[in-house]
């Protein structure tokens, strides 16, 4: 005879509620894994709309410690008097359902989006990323940058944000005290996960066939450029003028210091002014005052200005002097090739 209750409980619903209780936390992501397909409806989307910036959905299924991105498709092009955020929900609801009915995988994990030059760093997708965050559990943002990739690099990144900085977002206190506190600084902002591009054996069995009889391809010839120039002055354009605006940070906070160190000083001489008013009170019998008056406008707490939007300039600027390393090293060793295929 089967055992039906155990201390009024059925056993079939104590064994769920127990393993329910015991959940283990899901394991960190490590990596991101994209079929083939999918990368190329990317690359597509982004180059057939450059150098205007778009953006899409990515379908797939979370599992473990790998997020699987095994489909996507574009958000549509919005003019401005649209009804943006309606419409855009709408039109995500509706190719869902219908990839929903032709068995398709349309669990949300995240979405895509082209950049310029890595410009992508802004707090349009830190917000973007927390309204994902509500609804899933884990998700990420593919950048891809068309300009980058026609110097025959693959410029593909897959973008979470930090544990530590979402919990940080969250309490909206990006102040100095704040962030010494939680040891976070502007490279925590952002992870980069690894790429894994994943196709199935009859795909990979078809790209074989259809491999030229030369081993060389255009993307080889690309690598070979040697003007460079344009891709170097833009990312010096960029660069200069990230430093213009975090020079403008650096004035509000040098701003705000200037008036908290004028308020502590107007509070020193209203104390010590007090404090001599109370002896004078003192030695004639009376009741001193108090030396606090909460009501006085110089004891009214400064707000500290945001950290946040000078940690992403900050972020911003490394990578746009890392792309100009990058791309430097690269043309030094053109050159060094070319100087050595002419003195043979």
């Amino acid at each position: 005879m089967d055992k039906l209750e155990l201390d009024g409980i059925p056993t079939t619903t104590r064994s769920f509620l127990q393993v329910a209780a015991t959940e283990e936390a899901a394991p960190p992501l490590r990596v991101v894994q994209i079929e083939g397909l999918v990368i190329l409806k990317i690359i597509k989307h982004c180059k057939d709309h450059s150098p205007s910036l778009v953006t899409g959905q990515l379908l797939g299924l979370d599992v473990g410690s790998v997020l699987e991105v095994t489909n996507c498709f574009p958000f549509p092009m919005r003019e401005e008097d649209e009804e943006i955020e309606a419409d855009g929900a709408n039109y995500q609801l509706e190719m869902m359902r219908c990839l929903r009915e032709v068995n398709v995988d349309n669990n949300t994990v995240g979405w895509y989006q082209s950049t310029l030059l890595g410009s992508f760093q802004t707090v349009e997708l830190i917000e973007t990323f927390m309204n994902y965050q509500e609804n899933i559990r884990r998700c990420v943002c593919i950048i891809y940058d068309p300009s980058r990739s026609d110097q025959g690099v693959l410029a593909l990144k897959a973008l979470k944000l930090s544990d530590s900085f979402m919990e940080l977002y969250r309490s909206n206190n990006f102040t100095g005290e704040k962030l010494r506190e939680k040891n976070l600084s502007w490279v925590d902002i952002f992870e980069e996960i690894p790429i894994k591009v994943s196709n199935s054996a009859l795909i990979s069995a078809f790209m074989t066939e259809l491999e030229p009889d030369t081993p060389v391809t255009q993307c080889d010839y690309d690598r070979l450029q040697l003007s460079t120039s344009s891709l170097m002055e833009r990312n010096v354009e960029f660069l200069i003028e990230c430093m213009d605006d975090l020079s403008l940070e650096q004035q509000k906070f040098q701003f705000f210091y200037r008036s908290l160190s004028r308020q502590q000083a107007q509070q020193q001489a209203w104390l010590q002014k007090r404090r001599a008013e109370n002896m004078a009170r003192k030695s004639a019998g009376e009741e001193p005052l108090p030396e606090e008056d909460p009501s006085n406008p110089i004891f009214k707490p400064l707000p500290e200005p945001s950290r946040l939007e000078s940690f992403l300039i900050t972020n911003q600027i490394s990578n746009y002097c890392n792309q100009i390393n990058g791309v430097s090293g690269q043309s030094f060793n053109r050159l060094y090739l070319m100087k050595a295929l002419h003195e043979d």
